[in-house]
């Protein structure tokens, strides 16, 4: 099963519409906040999918919450932005709510700097900006839940 993980679009929705076309073959979409308007109408256009939303530090009246716990497949999934748990300081804080939602992954955005991470059990993740990169090209994630294991990777648009 393919997972893919948006953050940080900033009203550049087409840039998450063209990574939707691309990413066919995913059954999870997670998009990490920072605008979720941009990704809200997809959600429409691409009923074959599950949608997993989460509002950011931009998303000022936005009606998703601020972190979320999925499953997807055997995987429990924490979401967030980030902005929440100090995350341009660290990862400390984001890992210790993965763990205590007893999750195996915890996803986050906010430092428009893509990341992987396996620490002690838990698969850190952050796709980086699919629009306004801070460390090189604009990226998104993909995670692929395989009966073997887990493999994430960082995307370049």
């Amino acid at each position: 099963m393919r997972i893919v993980v948006i953050s940080d679009s900033h009203k550049h929705g087409s840039v998450v519409d063209r990574i939707l076309r691309r990413e066919k073959s995913a059954r999870h979409i997670f998009f990490l906040g920072d605008v979720t308007t941009d990704i809200e109408d997809l959600t429409y256009e691409y009923t074959d999918k599950s949608f997993h939303i989460v509002s950011g530090n931009c998303d000022f009246i936005s009606e998703y919450p601020t972190i979320d716990i999925v499953k997807a497949g055997n995987i429990k999934i924490f979401m967030a932005h980030g902005h929440n748990f100090g995350v341009k300081c660290g990862t400390g804080a984001l890992a210790a709510a993965a763990r205590a939602a007893g999750c195996d992954m915890a996803l986050y955005g906010h430092t428009h700097i893509p990341d992987i991470r396996y620490d002690d059990g838990l698969y850190i993740v952050n796709p980086g900006s699919c629009a306004q990169s801070r460390d090189g090209p604009n990226t998104y994630a993909v995670i692929d839940i395989r009966d073997n294991g887990i493999l994430p990777a960082i995307v370049n648009i």
